[in-house]
């Protein structure tokens, strides 16, 4: 006995993204591991790149800080105060020996021409770096955004198709703005993942950690400075992350849930303006719209209150150790370690040694504002990226079986036996359905509104799996064939008419791509559609606009049924097909289809009596049951159940008549 899964439409409750143990509120360290793990397929393919990028940005951020230092020492010291250079720096900026200190303890002011010549070369170097860098830089960025969007386009692609794979019983009960938000939205925040989770905080790290071993070279004071404010601000985000995580999540699920009404209302346009009801829906626009900018608010409130927070604490710290600085510079106290930094010449405290620490205090600082700011961001990735990986890791509920069966060569019967159906457990659609049907047939499935017609139909198709019972094609379990196989051989044309923004042939041609133009042409004769393309300004290149929004109901519902009949499948399901056609145009539709059909099995789901008396058998369905099954004389011949509901059809469709 099948197992029915649970219900997707509650995945908002349920979801956890991940097939590891993380649960919606767990969103420790532990997690963010976790969910980097599971975007590594993704990045695995571009990982040469990734590891190129992150080598080239090391390098670029090691020159930027030695020429921070560099031109700090010489702005402040030598060209200022006239100090001699170090042996290096004089090599780097192409100066002779009279630039530097000389091993007998030359230590004289550098002379005013000296001065110029220095600062004339450091500008000629600062402005090459200049170039240099920006050119970089730019290079760096157009190679960044590559990378992301290829890894970006990977995932999309995945939750597409994963999307398309799911069964109608998924698509049936979640909204398909949801679905647009997290293949369109939430996926984007895999790339986000990799510069803020992995990318930056290394960077940041890496910055904080520079600036913190400089500064212990100048003292070892600082170091415990840093301790103090790293514990204060480990505390507030340990307090305030978890409600900017929780307000994230609110603002994702409302801007998912305004995503899905915005589809809802343009799919509904014509029925909303034919009800005078667009005041009605823009309140709730204006409502929905407003609950997701007010999720919004409190999330950034909340990081505003974190960033704050952080700031006082970091840049209080560096008031602290300024004091010391200026205290030191003023008593030119030795710096801690000063030889190891001899190459910028810090061995004693001055005012270049005070400019220079103090940036990498006030940079430390920056740092770890903007690491508060990063971490308060991957709270919202944390979420957006579970809702990415939610809709990829849901298991479709119609699978192919591990050794597939071949499709049967030649379709003689097929048969339904004890089939049972429904989309939550307890609420059967389809209750022990029973019916055979043979090849050269047209059966007829009719019944009351809500009676299982469609769906019963669409198992033929494996949109749906049966909970029991079996549909045999040839005395073959459906199921035992792959879904593919499936639905090559089985045509459909649906009741809602879906046309594409595309012309005339290319509709009729939908999915297929070794059509040849004779081919069109003959499915549409049968379909009787022939005649009116050829009145459309183009003939069968004509553009049909939006949704076929340039023809008529019938004219729509016929070039669906020539799309079905292009494809010439052995099997051929229509769904309600001549509902907008008039009596002479049905009547040709059907003559065609039932001559096209005589070695094919044609099922018709309908309410017209015209076309149901045509059918070779009907089967009339009530309550989820096939309460009678023959031809329309015999079945006329027995009271209640199909009598009954033909006459309340006649009565309906002379009282429409009269209308």
């Amino acid at each position: 006995m099948r197992r029915l899964n649970a219900n997707p439409s509650k995945s908002a409750d349920k979801e956890t993204g991940l097939k590891t143990t993380i649960k919606k509120d767990d969103n420790s360290l532990k997690t963010l591991l976790l969910l980097a793990w599971r975007c590594w397929p993704y990045y695995r393919l571009q990982l040469r790149h990734i590891i190129t990028f992150v080598i080239l940005n090391s390098l670029i951020g090691v020159a930027i800080l030695g020429f921070t230092m560099l031109s700090s020492d010489l702005i402040e010291n030598k060209i200022l105060l006239g100090e001699r250079l170090q042996p290096v720096q004089a090599q780097i900026l192409f100066l002779d020996n009279t630039f530097v200190t000389s091993g007998e303890g030359n230590y004289e002011k550098l002379s005013s021409h000296q001065r110029k010549q220095l600062r004339q070369n450091l500008i000629i170097l600062g402005a090459l770096c200049w170039v240099i860098y920006t050119a970089y830089a730019a290079a760096m960025w157009y190679y960044m955004v590559w990378i992301f969007q290829a890894v970006n386009q990977q995932l999309r692609s995945e939750m597409l198709s994963r999307a398309e794979h799911l069964s109608l019983k998924y698509h049936s009960s979640s909204r398909t703005g949801d679905a647009i938000y997290r293949v369109y939205q939430d996926s984007a925040t895999i790339t986000n993942v990799l510069q803020f989770v992995i990318l930056t905080p290394l960077r940041i790290l890496a910055w904080v950690g520079f600036a913190a071993i400089v500064l212990i070279f100048f003292s070892p004071w600082f170091g415990l400075i840093f301790i103090a404010a790293a514990f204060l601000i480990a505390g507030i985000m340990r307090a305030l992350l978890p409600h900017v995580r929780e307000k994230a999540r609110l603002s994702r699920e409302n801007n998912s849930v305004l995503t899905s009404n915005i589809q809802e209302t343009l799919t509904a346009i014509r029925v909303i303006k034919a009800n005078g009801a667009e005041d009605r829906m823009m309140d709730k626009f204006r409502a929905d719209s407003q609950s997701a900018l007010d999720a919004a608010f409190d999330m950034r409130l909340f990081m505003s209150l974190l960033l704050l927070s952080t700031s006082i604490v970091a840049f209080g710290a560096v008031m602290i150790a300024e004091y010391f600085m200026a205290t030191w510079a003023m008593h030119e106290k030795a710096t801690h370690l000063g030889g190891v930094i001899a190459l910028v010449g810090y061995a004693a405290w001055n005012l270049g040694a005070f400019k220079a620490a103090s940036a990498q205090a006030e940079e430390s600082a920056s740092s770890i504002w903007e690491l508060a700011f990063t971490l308060s961001y991957v709270q919202d990735l944390v979420v957006g990226l579970k809702r990415a990986f939610f809709l990829l890791e849901l298991e479709p509920e119609v699978a192919d079986p591990e050794k597939p069966q071949p499709f049967p060569t030649n379709i003689k019967s097929i048969r339904f036996d004890q089939v049972r159906f429904g989309y939550e457990e307890g609420k059967n659609i389809l209750d022990e359905i029973n019916m055979s049907v043979e090849s050269g047939t047209i059966t007829a499935i009719v019944g009351t509104t809500g009676s299982g017609k469609s769906t019963l139909m669409s198992l033929l198709l494996r949109l749906y799996e049966p909970l029991t019972g079996r549909v045999l094609f040839n005395g073959f379990d459906l199921c035992n064939i792959s879904k593919s196989d499936v639905r090559s051989n089985v045509a459909i044309a649906l009741q809602q008419n879906i046309l594409f923004a595309k012309n005339i042939t290319e509709n009729i041609c939908y999915g297929r791509n070794d059509i040849t133009q004779i081919a069109v042409v003959n499915a549409a004769k049968i379909a009787c559609a022939h005649d009116f393309i050829l009145e459309m300004p183009d003939g069968y290149e004509t553009e049909l606009g939006e949704r076929g929004g340039k023809l008529s109901t019938g004219q729509r519902q016929r070039i669906s049924i020539a799309r079905a009949i292009l494809r010439d499948t052995p099997i051929l399901i229509l769904d309600e097909p001549t509902a907008s056609l008039d009596a002479e145009t049905e009547r040709r539709v059907m003559q065609n289809l039932a001559a096209w059909g005589r070695n094919r099995v044609i099922f018709i789901v309908t309410h017209r009596l015209s076309t149901i008396s045509s059918a070779d058998k009907i089967a009339f369905l009530e309550d989820g049951r096939i309460k009678e099954f023959g031809n329309h004389s015999d079945l006329m011949a027995k009271a209640g159940g199909y009598k009954d509901f033909v006459d309340a059809e006649s009565i309906g469709a002379r009282d429409e008549t009269k209308g």
